[in-house]
């Protein structure tokens, strides 16, 4: 099966030998966004800022990929302090309707450009 790679300036450009997404037939592989910017592509401040430009750059890309954030079926987290998971909760709720995609939260040491929140996502067309 083809692949098919997606690409949008909704969402920041890669900082690295990967792709924003990779379609194959109707599963979307998103790669991880962190919360750049899109535009000056420096971090925002906050965890709270970063949570919503995550799943702001997370939306960009599922609709690049001709979906949106209700097509999401897996999306892991991660986060350099545990601490924010009651607060990524409360904002995702902002973002998703049940049915919930699954999910896994990972607490991690660090991730790139000292980014406190990271997630990437596995969608899947036409449900």
């Amino acid at each position: 099966m083809a692949r098919q790679i997606i690409s949008t300036e909704g969402a920041p450009k890669a900082i690295g030998t990967y792709s924003q997404a990779v379609k194959v037939g109707d599963t979307v592989y998103m790669s991880g966004q962190i919360g750049l910017d899109p535009v000056s592509m420096q971090l925002v401040e906050g965890i709270e800022a970063q949570v919503r430009r995550v799943f702001g750059n997370l939306s960009a890309v599922a609709q690049a990929a001709g979906g949106s954030l209700a097509d999401i079926v897996k999306l892991n987290i991660f986060l350099t302090d545990l601490g924010h998971f009651a607060l990524v909760n409360s904002i995702m709720a902002e973002y998703f309707t049940e049915p919930y995609p699954a999910r896994a939260a990972v607490g991690v040491a660090s991730l790139p450009r000292g980014a406190l929140v990271e997630a990437d996502a596995v969608m899947v067309l036409g449900n």
